[in-house]
């Protein structure tokens, strides 16, 4: 019988997935309070999962089986039971698969332990995302900040990787062995190497600022859409600005930060920037070494929060989306929250999000539903109410400042004065204030 090699090239790897039950408020079989293990509801379950195998199908992997992990003893070689550790392994062999993943981290001790006892590559979700940005990267700042990422999730897993030389060689007190000798050296190359990359990465995010000065010299507020993966922000850029930033169907489709001019009408209009998107568990090497790209939400006038209404674990995706935004001291930035893909959705689930979410605006970007109420709830945070002024005609330039600063509505000349419908922001209102129309 002939093996198609070429098929077998192609084949995808099997990952066997392993997630542990999270004490929440949904128990069937006991409750908190009494102290009862209980078993976690079905939801909970599914949750915890269902995100692993989105992150395991972004990196190419297929699902070959899964666990769920319940009453878990810390346990100093596996961080669990010996006996549940062995299980695990038994049921990934027999489900063919090439590597086991857990939806919870691992410390380098327990990984290394997990590939003796399953002879397969062991890692944790961590990696994982480590891994969906190291393939998704495309600017050089991304590359770069992918690669500083990587490099300090591995700076204390090389004893992983030279665990047992060290021991290959004897010697007096005080002598060296060579897998030390050796695990030196790579740490040592391995913290040059972050440092070479940081000095990158700095000149990298100095012509960011340079660039991020030049926007400001344009009188245009800014807007950073910001969420959950996959929650449509993307989408949502090209929705209203006729961007063709990429848009796909899997978690973390966009790395860098893409900023197109929003049209509010009657010639004014904002700068609205995609950013990376948020997912529960960040791994923190990774909001570090994304702080430049995250800034852009930081530093912007307005945040979009978009998140995806379809989704059961809609709260607890909002949940981390603030965590993420108080992190990078984003969290005092104006905000309006955006239930988007309403289409997929009914409309008692709707009216109950609204409960949730009370000053949330209702979005659909794939029906294109709900842009003209978003953009004057843009128009009234960056520009301010609609007012009318009365302009002197001696003073009429003010009337071409509102022009470039604000949304012009209406306008009509008279012999004496200038009658404008605007919004404006706060520095032309304190310049309009005076000539306010009763």
């Amino acid at each position: 019988m002939l093996i198609d090699l070429e098929a077998e090239e192609n084949k995808p790897v099997r990952a066997f997935l392993v997630g542990k039950a999270e004490l929440r408020n949904q128990w069937i079989g006991g409750t908190l309070s009494d102290g009862t293990p209980g078993v976690p509801s079905e939801s909970v379950v599914a949750h915890s999962l269902s995100e692993l195998k989105g992150l395991v199908d972004t990196l190419g992997m297929e699902t070959a089986g899964e666990q769920i992990l319940t009453n878990i003893k810390p346990h100093p070689r596996y961080g669990i039971g010996t006996g549940t550790a062995e299980s695990v392994c038994a049921q990934a062999t027999e489900a063919q698969a090439d590597c086991i993943i857990f939806d919870f981290e691992i410390s380098p001790t327990h990984q290394r332990n997990w590939e003796k006892l399953a002879s397969i590559p062991v890692f944790d979700r961590h990696e994982v995302i480590l891994r969906i940005f190291a393939q998704r990267a495309r600017t050089k700042e991304a590359v770069l900040q992918v690669e500083l990422a990587k490099l300090a999730y591995s700076l204390p897993r090389l004893a992983h990787t030279y665990g047992d030389m060290a021991r290959q060689r004897g010697g007096s007190y005080g002598a060296k062995g060579a897998g030390e000798t050796k695990l030196e050296l790579d740490r040592r190359g391995v913290q040059e190497k972050m440092y070479r990359i940081k000095s990158e990465l700095e000149k990298v995010r100095k012509d960011r600022e340079t660039n991020r000065k030049k926007r400001e010299k344009i009188p245009l507020p800014t807007c950073a859409i910001v969420g959950y993966t996959n929650a449509g922000k993307s989408s949502l850029l090209n929705a209203l600005t006729g961007a063709d930033v990429l848009v796909e169907n899997k978690l973390f489709a966009t790395l860098d930060p893409t900023t197109r001019r929003l049209p509010l009408g009657n010639g004014s209009a904002v700068l609205l920037t995609d950013t990376v998107g948020f997912i529960d568990g960040l791994p923190h090497n990774l909001v570090d070494a994304f702080k430049s790209t995250l800034e852009e939400a930081a530093l912007a006038d307005l945040l979009l929060i978009v998140l995806d209404s379809s989704d059961p674990s809609v709260e607890e995706q909002h949940k981390t989306v603030m965590k993420v935004l108080s992190e990078i001291k984003a969290d005092t930035v104006p905000s309006v929250t955006l239930l988007n893909k309403t289409d997929l959705i009914d409309e008692i689930s709707l009216s109950r999000l609204k409960q949730v979410f009370p000053e949330s605006l209702s979005i659909s970007v794939k029906k294109k539903t709900g842009f003209t109420e978003l953009k004057d709830v843009i128009s009234e945070k960056l520009l301010g109410k609609v007012a009318t002024y009365l302009i002197p005609l001696e003073k009429s330039y003010i009337v071409e400042d509102v022009r470039k600063n604000g949304l012009l509505i209406n306008e009509s000349w008279d012999t004496d004065f200038v009658k404008i419908t605007t919004r404006v922001n706060n520095r032309e209102k304190s310049i309009l204030s005076q000539y306010i129309a009763e």
